[in-house]
């Protein structure tokens, strides 16, 4: 079901109430890109910009990474910091309320992750994005996922653009950086009902050089 924007709605109150509503359990998982990219790199610390309810950041947590976890959704926090406890790694986890479009925490990182940051309110992801470059350590990751194709039970709207992989890249113009990844990737998306349909992640990768 599409959730409903209210006329005197802030992103705090909208994402409040999305997350709030939300009956379905977490999924546990991390993102395919992530689990893909980050394997062989040594653990550091990471920041996961718009955590949502934080699968990525706890399973970076069980996999040794000190992660910062933030959102703008207190709620979305609250359930963060349950699933943390629940999963034995809160002491590898700090929940932070920022809103990305006014403020991010304090870096750098060697891991600045933004997962599928789309939202049906105003907001200037290319912006975030690029702030959130400033964060990577020398010899970090910059992995940015989004949405590349919908699923048909999506909520958004069916006629929006999503920006490419190479896309992303190009907004960024970080081109002294390594390419380690620049992708459109199908992937099998699951259902509130349990149906199943083939979308695409586009997967944005660099690395930014030491020096």
């Amino acid at each position: 079901m599409k959730p409903t924007i209210l006329d005197t709605d802030t992103p705090e109150s909208f994402w409040d109430r999305y997350w709030s509503g939300m009956t379905r359990p977490s999924s546990g998982s991390p993102s395919a890109a992530l689990e893909r990219l980050i394997a062989g790199r040594p653990a550091g610390r990471a920041v996961d910009l718009g955590c949502g309810r934080g699968d990525d950041a706890i399973w970076l947590a069980r996999n040794g990474w000190k992660v910062v976890a933030v959102d703008v959704s207190q709620a979305a926090l609250d359930t963060v910091r349950r699933n943390a406890e629940t999963a034995g790694v809160a002491e590898r986890v700090t929940w932070l309320r920022h809103d990305l479009s006014k403020s991010l925490p304090d870096g750098p990182f060697d891991l600045v992750l933004s997962m599928f940051t789309h939202t049906p309110l105003e907001f200037d992801r290319a912006a975030m994005l690029r702030a959130a470059a400033t964060l990577v350590a020398p010899g970090g990751l910059l992995l940015i996922a989004g949405h590349g194709s919908l699923a048909p039970w999506a909520w958004s709207d069916p006629e929006i653009q999503f920006p490419k992989a190479q896309d992303v890249a190009d907004a960024l113009a970080l081109f002294d950086w390594n390419m380690i990844e620049i992708a459109d990737h199908p992937r099998d998306a699951r259902g509130p009902d349990g149906q199943v349909a083939q979308v695409l992640d586009s997967v944005t990768a660099l690395e930014r050089p030491f020096g």
